[in-house]
């Protein structure tokens, strides 16, 4: 019997169909985040029952808010009786809360110039795509910043930078006589460099110069960003230094970076703030008049240092033997294969860590202001609201604080997760 069915080849293929609409999209986004379960419609009404109970209560304060005015009587004379915000403090009281209710206003261009010349310097040191010549930049910006914000004669900055890179040729130069040789060498080289440059900051005192500003004139986010930047930049190798002490084989060296971090570690900043402020100065030679601000930059810094030695430590502890032997193998030394081996790796590792002890820093800045310093908190708690002009207004200026501040802290956690996104610490 004959076999009459016959089998049918499609030599074509379909046509693709575009996916229905509610598997794309944003209508599929919601159906599975918002909408996937009872409990997930549940928590989702009262979500946005909450937003538009905030959004309706809040916005007449901001919409109706008075950017004009000397006083808070003349916001309320406006507004009468509505609800709305008082922004006029802030329109009023900008340069105090920027730049301190001292700082001369005929020299707000210096910081400005110096908060330009911040996201220069720092470009190469964030982005690879940057041209590594402005890496020389970077080294000199600290001493630039230093002059046009206090002032003075450049003379004094020519010779810090002179004493810095006199030690950084030290240490490249003494490399191979091991480590604690190399350290002793480039610090007393640029010792005696810096001695030597203060009878020449003497004799050129008028060289170049900028009107002094002294410290104390110094306050509002001004002082939290000078604060914020010089100690994380020091407390970072300050921390790969004591993280590596802790792992040393030395005991002497081991036990002191152990007792500094653990003692660090159980004290408040608030304490260490204290005792920058009052007993500090006593550990000087006498006669001497330690500025203030470098007062709580050491002690803000050896603070953040031992949290930032720790979260090294961290990393150094995360890589396997293997990279350590692997070092041994090439026949490099300690100094050698920590800078072109170990380090690279175990900082990779420690990003998210090292950025949220920068973050926490800059927050704790203005911890300062109970120290009598008139950073940004300092300014609003003090001559802002103890001036009967603007007494009462609080909501306003504290939101405002928040706001630049959350801008900032926000803006460092973004770059650290592209960062790790582009070195690809999580090994994928």
């Amino acid at each position: 019997m004959a076999d009459n069915t016959a089998s049918f080849v499609r030599n074509q293929l379909i046509p693709e169909s575009p996916p229905p609409s509610s598997e794309t999209g944003a209508i599929k986004w919601v159906r599975e985040n918002l909408f996937s379960s009872p409990l997930n419609i549940f928590m989702t009404v009262v979500s946005l029952w909450a937003i538009y109970s905030l959004i309706i209560n809040v916005a007449p304060w901001f919409i109706n808010g008075v950017w004009s005015g000397s006083s808070v009587r003349d916001c309320y004379e406006v507004l009468d009786g509505a609800t709305g915000a008082c922004f006029a403090v802030l329109k009023e009281r900008w340069p105090q809360l920027i730049y301190g209710f001292k700082y001369p206003a005929s020299e707000f261009w210096r910081p400005n110039l110096a908060a330009i010349l911040l996201c220069i310097a720092i470009a190469p040191v964030l982005f690879r795509t940057v041209s590594r010549k402005l890496f020389f930049f970077t080294l000199i910006y600290p001493f630039l910043a230093f002059w046009l914000v206090w002032g003075g004669t450049i003379l004094t900055s020519i010779v810090a930078f002179a004493g810095f890179l006199v030690a950084l040729l030290s240490f490249r130069k003494l490399e191979y006589h091991g480590f604690v040789i190399t350290l002793i060498g480039g610090c007393a080289a640029a010792l005696v460099c810096w001695i030597l440059g203060g009878y020449l900051i003497d004799l050129g005192e008028n060289f170049v110069a900028l009107p002094a500003v002294p410290s104390r004139d110094m306050g509002g986010f001004m002082l939290n960003l000078i604060l914020g930047t010089v100690c994380v930049s020091l407390s970072l190798p300050l921390g790969i230094v004591l993280a590596l002490g802790r792992q040393s084989n030395m005991p002497i060296i081991k036990w002191i970076c152990v007792f500094f971090i653990e003692f660090i570690r159980g004290v408040p900043l608030i304490t260490l703030l204290f005792v920058a402020n009052v007993v500090l100065a006593y550990f000087f030679p006498p006669d001497t008049n330690i500025d203030l601000i470098l007062r709580v930059i050491i002690m803000i810094t050896l603070f953040s240092a031992a949290y930032i030695a720790e979260v090294i430590r961290g990393g150094l502890a995360a890589l396997p033997s293997g990279q350590y032997e692997a070092a041994n193998s090439l026949g490099l030394d300690y100094a050698q294969s920590m800078r072109l081996i170990i380090l690279p790796q175990a900082l990779k590792v420690s990003i998210p860590g090292i950025v949220n002890v920068a973050v926490g820093l800059f927050k704790d800045t203005t911890l300062v202001s109970i120290i009598s310093m008139f950073d940004l908190i300092g300014m609003i708690r003090g001559p802002i609201l103890a001036s009967t002009a603007w007494s009462g207004v609080y909501w306003e200026l504290f939101a405002f604080a928040a706001m630049i501040f959350f801008i900032v802290c926000y803006s460092i956690s973004q770059y650290s997760q592209w960062l790790e996104r582009q070195l690809e610490t999580d090994h994928r």
